[in-house]
């Protein structure tokens, strides 16, 4: 999992998630918005970030320059990935099955958006466990962070590719 230098990515911005807190004083309510981020350059870079405001620009802004912060680069496998994995967050798990060309991203909302930003054109995709949007990014970021490429696999077992694939 290795962290990217934003400054030279043209990167794609979606808002998965916008979510009014309140906090309670003496003299009343606070309301604060929280922005969750997803940012990706289409090839196999992603990244995701949260920013808290009291406006909703400034939380999305400042969720955009938190996601930036922590790109990581995914290994694919053409217009998929290279194998099934089940990536964990808290409650969260999110199952990743790789797909034939022109099956089109099978995903919820929330998987949806990180894989498109990541470039992943075919996938299916389901959310196990938790529907929370935080904890379901998390866990999508994490299972797409350890997928390794046959390529990877080879050189760390010092064996060939076609050994690998057999």
């Amino acid at each position: 999992m290795a962290i990217i230098d934003a400054s030279t990515l043209e990167l794609s911005e979606k808002v998965v998630a916008i979510n009014r807190v309140s906090k309670t004083v003496k003299g009343g309510r606070i309301m604060k918005f929280s922005a969750l981020i997803v940012v990706g350059d289409g090839n196999g870079t992603v990244g995701f970030g949260i920013g808290k405001s009291s406006e909703v620009p400034d939380a999305i802004r400042k969720g955009i320059e938190d996601a930036k912060k922590n790109l990581i680069k995914i290994s694919l496998k053409g217009t998929t990935i290279p194998h099934e994995i089940v990536g964990k967050f808290g409650a969260g798990e999110v199952l990743l099955k790789p797909a034939a060309a022109g099956t089109g991203v099978i995903a919820g909302g929330t998987v949806r958006a990180v894989v498109e930003a990541a470039g992943i054109k075919d996938i299916r995709a389901k959310s196990l466990r938790s529907n929370n949007p935080c904890n379901v990014v998390r866990a999508t970021i994490n299972g797409l962070s350890v997928i390794k490429s046959a390529e990877q696999v080879a050189e760390k077992r010092g064996k060939s590719v076609k050994e690998i694939l057999g």
